[in-house]
């Protein structure tokens, strides 16, 4: 089942990663448009915003070695790096992904020779199709763990929280921002059969196996072993992305991108509504946690 779902998401950014940077940049996630949502920004700058937004919420104030955990072509990784001066290492099951990151890198200078690497330099960024859920890294490797939206495609997320807090050195923090539903334990109640087909219709788009609710991961990282433990709902602060991404694919370029990259990427496209609509009815939320070791 992980070996069919890991065939899709490689396909899946294969397919759709060289348009999106095409049209959008490097970041592959949500932009930040203010608490409220209501800040009308550049949208490059809102996905730059987010990152920074992140870091000052989880009290992230320096970090040598980090992991990017769904490192798309880069985008975060070469920003932690350079704002850290840091080692970074960025994993992907795309390997269109991990070579094109590993191309910006070189562009930019993060990425050196062997005898280089060898000698631990800094600030640093290598790129490397892993899978996130059994990675060949030592234990107590890195001090700082960033996963920007790729909690959603793990299909097993029990497993992913315990692999980080392996991974994390003594004192070492985990953050995460990752596509959830919402909580079923409110007024709410439990989903509703159309919400249900709502999830399963973005599922199929865009390769996910399932998402959870926000303190379903919160129970997660507890039992896992993290404390310090804070979760945060950005549902609100980051909605408007869809209106944008959805308003950038309605021009010619786009649309011409859309037609040479194949039916993944074009699928992709159709379905944006999907997650507009998602936010709108609030069933699908942002959910932020952070911890450490």
């Amino acid at each position: 089942m992980a070996s069919t779902l890991y065939q899709k998401i490689q396909t899946f950014y294969d397919a759709s990663s060289s348009l999106w940077e095409q049209i959008w940049g490097e970041h592959m996630h949500h932009g930040y448009y203010g608490a409220a949502g209501n800040h009308r920004k550049d949208r490059r700058q809102a996905q730059i915003d987010l990152i920074e937004e992140l870091l000052t919420w989880a009290g992230i104030r320096e970090a040598e070695e980090i992991l990017d955990v769904g490192c798309g072509i880069g985008g975060s990784s070469l920003y932690l790096a350079d704002r850290f001066n840091a080692r970074v290492i960025g994993i992907t099951l795309s390997p269109v992904q991990a070579d094109r990151a590993t191309e910006r890198a070189q562009a930019i200078g993060l990425q050196g020779t062997a005898a280089e690497n060898s000698k631990k330099i800094r600030p640093h960024a290598e790129f490397f199709v892993q899978d996130a859920l059994n990675t060949p890294f030592a234990d107590n490797q890195f001090d700082f763990i960033w996963s920007m939206e790729s909690g959603e495609h793990m299909p097993d997320k029990v497993q992913f929280l315990q692999e980080c807090y392996r991974l994390l050195k003594p004192g070492g923090s985990f953050l995460m921002a990752t596509w959830c539903h919402r909580p079923n334990n409110s007024l709410a109640g439990s989903l509703t059969p159309d919400e249900q087909n709502h999830l399963n219709a973005i599922y199929e788009v865009y390769c996910l196996p399932y998402v959870i609710a926000l303190p379903e991961y919160e129970e997660i990282a507890h039992r896992t072993g993290f404390r310090q433990i804070r979760a945060a709902d950005w549902s609100t602060a980051v909605a408007p992305f869809w209106d944008v991404v959805i308003d950038s694919a309605l021009n010619p370029s786009a649309i011409a991108g859309l037609l040479s990259s194949g039916w993944p990427a074009i699928q992709g496209a159709l379905s944006l509504g999907l997650m507009q609509r998602g936010f709108e009815r609030g069933l699908i939320r942002y959910g932020l946690i952070h911890g450490l070791k």
